[in-house]
């Protein structure tokens, strides 16, 4: 078992405490110390310069998909070149008529180098096992979809 430890930190920047006025900017404070000033998005009256929780979910689906990528890849002896992923986050009614995340859309593109490079088939299977492996995917009801860019 392993533990991740994040800490949230939020004052008001203002007295006026009304839904429109008071401050959506909070620090999330990483158990490494790495500090990230966010935000709500700007739809839901946020700061569209920080990151926001939305943004921060679909990027750590994002993140896990492309480190168990590329473990699969490392023991296949497979050399990448380069992974690039341009994940899109969509807030959406539920079936349960809340707002949620619904669906995430990864679109990786992965280069490799060396002799020894995939075929397409072999790429989606590596994807297919990536996502099937990665606990954060593993750990939410929202649909992920992987859209390799081949």
């Amino acid at each position: 078992m392993s533990e991740f430890k994040v800490k949230l930190e939020w004052k008001p920047d203002s007295e006026d405490f009304s839904y429109k006025n008071y401050t959506r900017t909070h620090q999330w404070i990483f158990g490494g110390g790495t500090e990230v000033t966010a935000s709500a998005a700007p739809e839901f009256l946020g700061k569209a310069e920080l990151v926001n929780p939305e943004e921060a979910f679909a990027a750590s689906l994002s993140s896990c998909h492309l480190l168990t990528f590329l473990a699969i890849a490392s023991f296949k002896k497979y050399i990448i070149k380069s992974y690039k992923d341009e994940t899109v986050a969509v807030v959406e009614k539920n079936k349960d008529n809340k707002q949620a995340v619904t669906r995430v859309f990864l679109r990786p593109k992965v280069e490799f180098s060396g002799e020894h490079i995939p075929d397409e088939e072999e790429m989606k299977k590596i994807h297919h096992k990536a996502h099937a492996e990665c606990f954060i995917s593993n750990s939410v009801i929202t649909e992920v979809i992987v859209e390799p860019v081949l």
